[in-house]
């Protein structure tokens, strides 16, 4: 850790007025269950008042906060027989990554101890919570207030607000990221001076003030904004958007093209997104006096796609990233982590995403639909190009949706045209219609002339119980999927 920036926030602490209910001045108390009802009562009380850690101080005078030095030293401290810090991890629960740090101040010697705030359950020392009132430490289930405000502020870990670069000076923040991007893409005029740049990023959270007039860079700030994603730790850098290109159908092949992404996924997408349309394969059509080139993947739904992955992977699985794979016969997206919702569901349920944060801001750039939408947009756009169905699935802590080029019906397998069924079904529900065997006639490309290949498909999709008959007095009225 930085002693700098140790020294810059114990400057800070001590300039407050007084002790709050996540500070705490010790003096020399060095007694370990004090301590130990202290960090329980300190990491509660820090979760109720929306700080992400609490603080106590060794060799700072109770009533003037100034700096007298001690000798405390917790490594030589025993606690019941046991090394101290040892002993005070065994006995918090659950168990919080405290961190004792000297800090070499030049008005003496200081040992801070940094307590994280509660995060999935109230801390308890020995099985007991305490809370902070004012210079006492009661339990926890004496004051029940107390107890549901922590349970209701308490919230999931979200990978987004934690911190990729802290303690950095402003020059430092407006070269990592950017920030002219981040005006651009969210239509902002650009301030004319820092102070209103760095009030803007911090309304939404890429950036949060430190100690010492420095900034802390959210990891959504860096994934969204990094001029270059190597600038941050490995565990960043390797979430950059990864595309590999091959000269056939599987991985044996020959590869052709290559591009590693190096910066954030706001500041590089639309530069992704073209490099991408430049090699997708295309078709020629003669037209009425040239020759036009038409995709043979929609535009519009590889964009979608590559968002999709790039808001719902988990950015908790280390050392992977999204990854897009083009071969001769299709495209592949893939992104960490198994997807929130089951795979055939994907269409019509709203999605559930890990990173809401980044979500919202995508969305509100214009990188992707509206929050529901943009599924049913990929599958009513290869319906369009009258395209195999997508395959979505979840395996090996991992979601990829597969998109193949044209093929017709006679070369679809049978797996492919029941799932094309299904979404088929899918699509005409949410759009308050029912499939029909004509309207799947005209989804596969079927000539009405031999509709009994799509009641043959019909049939195989409801014996899969992917759909069923919408009213089963009227077998003709139509048919939905099979949670409708």
């Amino acid at each position: 850790m930085n002693e700098v920036r140790d020294i810059a926030l114990i400057d800070e602490l001590c300039a407050l007025p007084a002790e709050t209910t996540w500070l705490e001045f010790k003096g020399n108390n060095t007694d370990p269950d004090v301590i130990g009802k202290r960090c329980s009562a300190l990491s509660n009380s820090a979760r109720i008042e929306g700080r992400d850690c609490a603080y106590m101080l060794w060799g700072i005078e109770d009533g003037s906060h100034a700096v007298i030095g001690t000798t405390f030293n917790p490594d030589a401290q025993k606690a019941h027989g046991q090394v101290l810090q040892l002993w005070l991890a065994n006995s918090l629960q659950p168990s919080i990554a405290f961190s004792f740090r000297v800090v070499n101040h030049s008005q003496g010697r200081v040992l801070l101890l940094e307590i994280p705030a509660a995060t999935g359950a109230p801390v308890a020392f020995n099985n007991i919570a305490y809370i902070r009132i004012g210079s006492a430490t009661p339990k926890l289930t004496d004051y029940p207030q107390r107890y549901q405000q922590l349970i209701e502020r308490m919230q999931p870990y979200r990978w987004e607000q934690g911190i990729a670069r802290q303690y950095a000076k402003g020059d430092d923040v407006l070269a990592l990221l950017d920030y002219s991007q981040y005006f651009r893409l969210t239509k902002q005029p650009l301030p004319d001076n820092r102070a209103g740049i760095f009030d803007r990023m911090e309304a939404d959270r890429l950036i949060v003030r430190d100690v010492g007039e420095r900034w802390n860079i959210t990891n959504l700030g860096a994934i969204l904004f990094a001029a270059r994603l190597g600038d941050f730790e490995t565990s960043l850098s390797r979430k950059g958007v990864r595309f590999v290109a091959y000269g056939g159908i599987n991985r044996a092949a020959a590869v052709t093209h290559r591009y590693d992404g190096q910066k954030g996924y706001a500041a590089g997408f639309e530069g992704l997104v073209s490099y991408l349309n430049d090699l997708l394969p295309k078709n020629e059509h003669i037209g009425a006096a040239l020759r036009e080139a038409h995709p043979l993947f929609p535009e519009l739904a590889i964009r979608e796609l590559v968002a999709n992955a790039l808001i719902h992977q988990d950015m908790t699985v280390t050392g992977a990233g999204p990854q897009i794979e083009l071969f001769s016969d299709r495209i592949e997206i893939t992104n960490p982590g198994c997807s929130l919702v089951k795979p055939d569901r994907m269409i019509d349920l709203p999605p559930r995403s890990r990173n809401e944060a980044l979500a919202s801001l995508m969305r509100r750039m214009g990188m992707c639909e509206e929050q529901g939408s943009g599924l049913d947009k990929v599958i009513a756009l290869v319906e369009v190009f009258q395209l195999p169905p997508p395959l979505f699935r979840a395996e090996n802590n991992s979601t990829q949706i597969v998109l193949y080029s044209p093929r017709s019906f006679a070369e679809m397998t049978p797996d492919e045209r029941v799932r094309a069924c299904y979404f088929h079904a899918v699509l005409k529900f949410l759009s308050g219609d029912k499939m029909k065997n004509a309207t799947l006639c005209a989804r596969l490309g079927i000539d009405p002339k031999n509709a009994s290949q799509a009641t043959g498909v019909i049939n195989k999709t409801l014996s899969a119980g992917l759909i069923r008959v919408a009213d089963s007095d009227h077998p003709r009225a139509g048919y939905v999927p099979h949670w409708a």
